[in-house]
């Protein structure tokens, strides 16, 4: 043993390696999941005239900033234009209007953000793409986010810098 201790070095801290979180770009805004059951004829039928007047009474403002996820929680067969009637009101006040349930929501929330995202601070990098988050990332945000990123960086991994899945690294 040596009488002089060596000074701890963190490699993690001085590498060129770079994070990306997708947690980082979970947009801010209430996520609402609207069932339009009770605006139906005992639940399962839409009469027109009385969908209409639903719609026409029902107070949109509430949804002001929001994301909005519409569907029918019974076997109701609704038509298409049932749930773009409800988007013309949602439209001044939602940021997104889907069909679907919460996850869609996100999934369609994140396919925009990533499709707007410069990546180019990662041209040539070694690139970890964080894997935990306390949000609810859609698994498809990772796939989309590494297709993206790997067209640009040197390497992409998953997880953590001390803990990290080797994922692509450019020949």
């Amino acid at each position: 043993m040596s009488d002089k201790s060596e000074p701890i070095v963190n490699r993690v801290a001085q590498s060129k390696l770079v994070t990306f979180d997708l947690e980082d770009h979970y947009p801010k805004g209430e996520r609402v999941l609207l069932d339009i059951k009770d605006w139906l004829y005992e639940g399962v039928i839409l009469r027109e005239k009385e969908f209409r007047a639903f719609v026409a009474e029902h107070d949109w403002k509430q949804y002001r900033d929001a994301y909005v996820a519409l569907y029918c929680s019974t076997d109701a067969i609704i038509p298409g234009w049932a749930y773009m009637l409800i988007a013309t009101q949602l439209e001044p006040f939602a940021k997104k209007t889907v069909i679907g349930d919460l996850e869609q929501l996100e999934t369609t929330i994140y396919q925009s953000i990533i499709a707007q995202l410069d990546v180019s601070e990662y041209k040539d990098r070694p690139v970890i793409i964080k894997g935990c988050t306390n949000k609810p990332v859609p698994p498809n945000a990772y796939l989309w986010i590494t297709s993206k990123i790997q067209s640009v960086a040197k390497s992409v991994m998953y997880g953590e810098a001390c803990s990290s899945v080797p994922l692509y690294k450019r020949k």
